[in-house]
């Protein structure tokens, strides 16, 4: 096959594959064109799902695409081919972000990425409690790993910068409770959903019921913490009054922060892709996740979530990992909706 011979099904297969990836407030800010005439599959960020109060450097939209972007690597890997990727290749446009040419793979070259494919509809963000269990310092050690291939750090705080980044996650909580704009930028993308009948079981991704394609369903929230002890954002203000008692939470969370060393939009796809990365390696090695962008947020509090060892690089994300309930589905936009054909 040939990079200017992909068939419309095969493309539309590996987009499908591409959108499980996380996005904030799962917005889905992509667009895909494949180009008849070189067989690159285009990546554009979708402004119109951009969020001017909270993503006002359009950073985390960025980071979203980057996401994709790696799903759509796997699903070439697993298809056999080698994506060839080019970063930010219009000068002029700022929304391309990136050029795709897919060619056979050469022997082995793929194979680690091939193998991350069941992954991507298994992960689920979670946002219910986790068990106290450790998560082996070997994994952790297989996720830094993971971000490193993708040219970012993947760092496990200590208990002090642990407890530091989770008065951040308090601070931002009161900062968006005193802001109208910010709350209401939250609140359009939260809706209801038909909520499954029980808990669901590690694993169960089934998101019974929804008719929306885009946001975050009720079902998905999870419930408030009975006491605020892990990086989970409280949606529980946009949410049904009938949402549930609180529960407790594990009491010490396991998080890893994900930074670059720049921060630019060719580094926040390159974070995207390493999360992504990340989370799908997690899910394998059997653990939960769900992510915390909220400190992140607010300037004046990012800064100070970085390593305070060196004092240096950009955090992207905080990553909750542990045991327990994999989560819901959340709904997906139709392929029809984010692909086209040029």
């Amino acid at each position: 096959m040939s990079t200017i011979d992909l068939p419309r099904t095969l493309v539309a297969s590996l987009v499908e594959d591409a959108v499980t990836a996380p996005s904030m407030h799962n917005a889905q800010p992509w667009r895909f064109v494949h180009r008849a005439d070189t067989g690159a599959v285009e990546l554009y960020g979708d402004p119109s799902r951009a969020m001017p109060r909270e993503d006002p450097d359009h950073r985390g939209l960025h980071l979203g695409c980057g996401a994709a972007l790696f799903g759509l690597r796997v699903a070439a890997a697993h298809q056999g081919l080698h994506a060839d990727v080019r970063l930010l290749p219009d000068t002029g446009d700022a929304w391309h972000l990136a050029d795709v040419r897919l060619r056979p793979s050469q022997g082995d070259e793929d194979d680690e990425l091939a193998v991350l494919r069941p992954a991507l509809h298994e992960r689920h963000t979670s946002r219910f409690p986790f068990t106290d269990e450790q998560v082996p310092l070997e994994i952790f050690d297989g996720l830094c790993a993971a971000a490193f291939l993708e040219g970012c750090r993947l760092v496990v705080p200590g208990p002090w910068h642990t407890q530091n980044v989770l008065e951040l996650v308090r601070d931002s909580e009161r900062l968006e409770a005193a802001d109208d704009a910010v709350r209401a930028e939250v609140a359009a993308w939260i809706h209801t959903g038909e909520a499954p009948r029980e808990r669901p079981a590690a694993g169960n991704g089934d998101a019974r019921g929804d008719l929306r394609t885009e946001g975050i369903p009720a079902y998905a929230l999870g419930p408030r913490q009975y006491d605020v002890t892990s990086p989970v954002r409280d949606f529980h203000a946009r949410r049904e009054p009938s949402a549930g008692a609180a529960e407790p939470f594990e009491e010490c969370p396991q998080i890893a922060l994900l930074s670059t060393a720049e921060d630019r939009p060719r580094e926040w796809l390159k974070a995207g892709m390493a999360l992504d990365r990340v989370l799908l390696q997690a899910t394998l090695d059997g653990l939960s996740s769900s992510l915390m962008s909220q400190p992140l947020e607010w300037p004046e509090l990012r800064s100070v979530a970085r390593d305070p060892e060196t004092g240096t690089g950009h955090v992207h994300m905080v990553i909750r990992l542990g045991y327990g309930p994999r989560g819901q589905a959340t709904p997906r936009r139709p392929v029809a909706d984010v692909l086209t054909f040029g």
